[in-house]
């Protein structure tokens, strides 16, 4: 058994003639919350999709809970997501459905639970993310705040291992993004969970990373914790911190 919840070595992936991953290493232990940084465009959200194999890598190897997730079957794939959440920039709640039907979906299609425990489930996690009111709300009457929080509550249903967050705080106000790096990093130390953040966002950085990794140019170009690559000497490296 690794001691790595994760572990990529090598991991390449070209769309075309653009190569976007030229090699890619990471290492993750249980519990650990990492945050990565680099522009729009260089791949940090293809890591993503390639861990929950929605995009396949072309070389390296990628396992996630001891399991090569490119060698794997559709059903010995869809038994690894259901332990990996996946937080998208923008909630992608049903429009069609409440909050309380966006919150039942993902158990209904895995679970067999009762009326009273599906109740339970979801009045649970509205609470932990404090917002049991809008139980019966449509989403087109939320704010982009509540959005992104029925979201979170939504992936958090299923009482992920891992969740991997595609710009969580993208489009909200400087309160707003506060509290929701401050739900993140909660409910993550409350549910034990690993995280890697896809994030510009440098007040999240600070608030939820507990290491750091820079992507330029295919490859991790930099790691550290916030106070070690805010004080680089590296022009590349500081200019997200200024």
């Amino acid at each position: 058994m690794s001691d790595y919840i994760i572990d990529i070595e090598h991991l390449t992936k070209s769309f075309g003639q653009k190569e976007i991953l030229k090699d890619i290493t990471l290492k993750v232990k249980p519990g650990e919350s990492i945050v990565t940084l680099g522009k729009s465009g260089t791949g940090k959200s293809v890591t993503l999709l390639c861990i929950v194999g929605l995009i396949l890598p072309d070389s390296g190897t990628l396992k996630v809970f001891d399991k090569s997730i490119p060698d794997l079957s559709d059903k010995e794939l869809n038994e690894v997501r259901k332990k990996v959440g996946f937080l998208f920039q923008s909630g992608a709640l049903y429009d069609s459905m409440s909050v309380r039907e966006n919150l039942e979906f993902p158990l209904t299609r895995h679970f067999n639970y009762s009326r009273d425990e599906l109740n339970e489930k979801v009045e649970n996690v509205l609470n932990d993310v404090g917002l049991i009111d809008a139980i019966d709300k449509m989403p087109s009457e939320l704010s982009g705040g509540m959005r992104k929080r029925i979201g979170l509550a939504r992936t958090i249903i299923m009482r992920p291992e891992i969740i991997l967050y595609d710009e969580p705080t993208t489009g909200l106000d400087p309160a707003t993004t506060r509290e929701i790096s401050f739900l993140v990093k909660d409910l993550n130390s409350a549910y034990n969970i690993t995280s890697i953040i896809v994030t510009h966002d440098m007040a999240c950085t600070k608030i939820t990373a507990q290491r750091i990794l820079v992507l330029k140019d295919g490859i991790y170009f930099a790691e550290g914790s916030f106070d070690e690559l805010s004080n680089s000497n590296d022009d590349f490296v500081k200019s997200f911190f200024i």
